[in-house]
């Protein structure tokens, strides 16, 4: 049996919530499961998820694929950067070592986000409240240019006045009931 590891849409219209559920791939979406592996909540600011990691790893290695949405969520909480290290052949010692600098890693880059994010919305309370004058940009001295021929001034016509037009009528639809 083929079997996938993937999104579960469950919760009201225009309000997502999904399980990442282990199913046969034949299976429509909201199907029946075989089994639940965890939550994904994308409204949620922090797009928050729980996920069961041995049974993750557990349905990795029966053979299960997880689809691209489900690998997103699995690279976001490391579970697909253990199952590398795991096809590598590594020890349970080493893995946990390596899953520890993958950790310090992502503390790290979320930091370097954040502190990004906060000096650009600096940045822009700055520019709102200080209006920057802005500066012609310096030209350069034409070169010399051979002089021109000067063309009989024509008197300009007088600019008329724009007419006032009408406002177009616009044809009402009807509908039928």
């Amino acid at each position: 049996m083929a079997t996938k590891i993937r999104l579960k849409r469950i919760g009201r219209r225009n309000r997502p919530f999904y399980r990442m559920v282990a199913i046969d791939s034949r299976s429509r979406r909201d199907g029946a499961a075989i089994e639940e592996l965890g939550w994904y909540n994308p409204i949620d600011n922090n797009n928050s998820f729980s996920l069961k990691e041995d049974r993750i790893i557990h349905w990795l290695k029966e053979g299960a694929q997880p689809t691209d949405a489900a690998h997103k969520l699995l690279r976001k909480s490391g579970l697909s950067f253990h199952w590398h290290l795991i096809k590598q052949g590594l020890d349970e010692k080493q893995i946990e070592k390596e899953m520890k600098k993958w950790a310090l890693n992502k503390e790290d880059a979320e930091k370097h986000k954040s502190k990004i994010a906060e000096s650009t919305n600096v940045k822009e309370v700055v520019v709102k409240e200080e209006a920057p004058k802005e500066e012609a940009p310096k030209e350069e001295a034409p070169k010399e240019e051979p002089p021109k021929k000067e063309a009989p001034k024509e008197e300009a016509p007088k600019e008329e006045a724009p007419k006032e037009e009408a406002p177009k009528k616009v044809a009402s639809k009807k509908r039928c009931s």
